[in-house]
Parts: C-alpha cells; sequence; structure tokens
C-alpha cells in the first residue's frame, strides 16, 4: 500500500512583531518609562515612580508569554490510510491524534460576523479541534484545503 502523504500543513500561530521590532519597542518603552520615573522620583512622587517599574516588567512579561505561546504547532498529515495530528505545547510536549481518513468527520463552527470559530476532526467517538490560534482568514484557507484533501481520499 502507498502511505505517501497526499495532505500536509503545520500550522502556528501567528506573530506580527518580529525579534527587531520587540527590541525596538522594549527599548522605547524602557526609555519614555525611565524619563517618567526621574520625573515623578524628583517631585518626590516615589509610589509612581515604583509603579513605573512595574507597568514595565508587566509588559515585558506579557511579551515573553505571547512569545512562548507562539512556539505552539500542529502539525496535519494525511495519506489514504492513516490521518495524523501532532500538536506541540510551547513546552515542547507532543500530543499524537491518530484517524482513519474514511471514518473521519471534519466539521466547522461558524459565525456570521466572524467566520469560523472552531473547526474539529473526529472520527469513532475521538475529536481534537484544531488550528484554534489561527486568524479567521488562516481559518479559512486550512477548512477549504483540508476538506478538498478528505474528500478526494473518499473518493478513491
Amino acid at each position: 500500500m502507498n502511505d505517501e502523504p497526499l495532505f500536509s500543513a503545520v500550522l502556528s500561530p501567528h506573530r506580527s512583531l518580529g525579534r527587531a521590532g520587540f527590541v525596538i519597542l522594549m527599548t522605547l518603552a524602557t526609555v519614555i518609562t525611565a524619563i517618567h520615573m526621574v520625573i515623578f522620583a524628583r517631585v518626590g512622587a516615589w509610589p509612581v515612580f515604583a509603579f513605573f517599574g512595574l507597568d514595565l516588567a508587566l509588559l515585558f512579561g506579557a511579551f515573553v508569554l505571547s512569545y512562548r505561546s507562539g512556539r505552539m504547532r500542529e502539525f496535519i498529515r494525511m495519506s489514504r490510510t492513516d490521518l495524523e495530528v501532532k500538536k506541540v505545547s510551547p513546552s515542547g510536549r507532543a500530543v499524537d491524534h491518530r484517524f482513519n481518513p474514511f471514518w473521519t468527520r471534519f466539521s466547522i463552527d461558524r459565525h456570521d460576523e466572524i467566520g469560523i470559530t472552531q473547526m474539529h476532526i473526529s472520527s469513532r467517538g475521538r475529536e481534537t479541534e484544531v488550528g484554534s490560534f489561527l486568524n479567521p482568514d488562516d481559518k479559512e484557507s486550512f477548512a477549504s484545503a483540508f476538506q478538498r484533501a478528505l474528500a478526494t481520499i473518499k473518493k478513491r
């Protein structure tokens, strides 16, 4: 039997701010915050001084968490005999879901204004959500390509 992949996709969250942009943004935020900290320290408003530092630390922490979640991946590979969905968490932990493509159902939940809100692959009582982190256009693109590939395999 030929088990060559007929469909393969790697899904990953989009991050619009690259490493250089992050460095520039954090440099500007640090300079502006430092200027304000000096101003408030000179007038004797020490609590405000401390809150500016906390604010900057929280901003940096939010970006760190965002970039960490950006390491998430979903690998989807479909052949005539096997459909594999491998989900890799930001920590690197991988979970595999395997389905028989002939028994697989791909369901999509839509909202009138937003578009696709959820995509699920299910078969024989097992189910997994795919592409939850994708933007609406990428969800539409993936759903269309995956549905075509699944239909092609089921026709053969």
